[in-house]
């Protein structure tokens, strides 16, 4: 008996996850970084959105290890793929759900299951709704919608399971209360290493599926151009170090002798102590040390302020903190 049946009660959720990670390897930080817990009785095999799996055994029984595995992989991409908060942009309620998550099974599937996942019965396709392959959840549910013609009538294949409420988004009853799961900021750190390793995967080894791509892609692209906003904030820091001074009395004044009886402040002008964070990891490429090199020079360059820039470099733990007038001392 392995390691995992023991802790969860559900047979073959090791030889799962094993087979998941050699199918997708990219996703290996994902699939291990699920929390699984048994609930027998749920009649599903669910996720939430803090990285928490709910299964139960009796319908995980009747799977085999690549059947279970794939289900693993499909709810791992509803996390990543962040089918919870879209829900509530889309306003998905309780009567909604079952096509909402009809819509982004479809999303998922119509990418992974040529890629050569195996999901137990007649897992949702676009096809099934008369969709194209290719389109995003959204796309899929507004078909869906308007393919409905009266209350509670849910198209799809049969056999359809509900995947909790990291793929709407809504909290169902048998889902653990209170804390635990994966913190928020964990949580982004697993995100950002499992598109790292596509990527990575990508480039070195061979092909992933085109939708998943994408969404590393994203993930790793800023949403904001961090080069200007730094600019912008710095300009406005060193503007404020020539051209503003304030009052304080932490000195007295020069001009105090001349005036008896009242404390004058002295001026005083704020020098800003700037300060760069470098991550020189295992995950960081010799192409990304360099950019973080050349971006420490060109601060160098640009303020001014050779004699009072601090560079960090980070691993494990942060080094110490070291005065630098040239990229080179880094």
């Amino acid at each position: 008996m392995t390691g995992d049946q023991d802790r969860t009660g559900l047979g073959g959720l090791a030889a799962a996850r094993l087979w998941a990670a050699a199918r997708f390897p990219y996703l290996a930080s994902g699939l291990f970084g699920v929390q699984v817990t048994a609930r027998p009785g749920l009649g599903s095999v669910a996720i939430d959105e803090h990285w928490r799996l709910y299964a139960d055994p009796a319908v995980v029984a009747e799977w085999t290890p690549p059947e279970l595995g794939s289900v693993l992989v499909h709810h791992v991409c509803h996390l990543l793929r962040d089918h919870a908060q879209r829900a509530v942009a889309s306003g998905i309620t309780r009567d909604t759900s079952a096509e909402w998550i009809q819509a982004a099974d479809a999303e998922i599937n119509d990418d992974l299951v040529p890629a050569g996942l195996e999901l137990p019965g007649d897992p949702v396709q676009p096809r099934d709704f008369g969709a194209e392959t290719g389109r995003l959840a959204e796309e899929y549910y507004a078909l869906l919608c308007r393919r409905i013609t009266r209350p509670g009538d849910h198209p799809g294949p049969a056999g359809w399971l509900d995947c909790g409420s990291g793929a709407d988004g809504l909290p169902r009853p048998g889902e653990r209360p209170g804390p635990g799961g994966l913190d928020p900021w964990l949580a982004d750190l697993l995100l950002r290493q499992i598109a790292q390793d596509v990527i990575s995967y990508c480039k070195r080894i061979g092909t992933v599926p085109a939708g998943l791509l994408r969404w590393a892609q994203e993930v790793l692209t800023p949403a904001v151009d961090w080069r200007r906003l730094l600019a912008a904030e710095l300009r406005r820091a060193v503007a404020d170090v020539a051209g503003v001074v304030d009052y304080s009395y932490r000195r007295p004044s020069r001009r105090a002798p001349a005036v008896s009886g009242v404390v004058l402040p002295a001026l005083r002008r704020p020098v800003p102590q700037l300060a760069v964070v470098c991550d020189t990891s295992g995950s960081m490429s010799g192409e990304l040390l360099a950019m973080v090199l050349a971006e420490v020079e060109g601060l160098l360059r640009a303020l001014g302020l050779a004699r009072q820039l601090r560079v960090l470099a980070c691993d494990a733990a942060a080094g110490p903190a070291q005065r630098v007038s040239s990229a080179r001392q880094v």
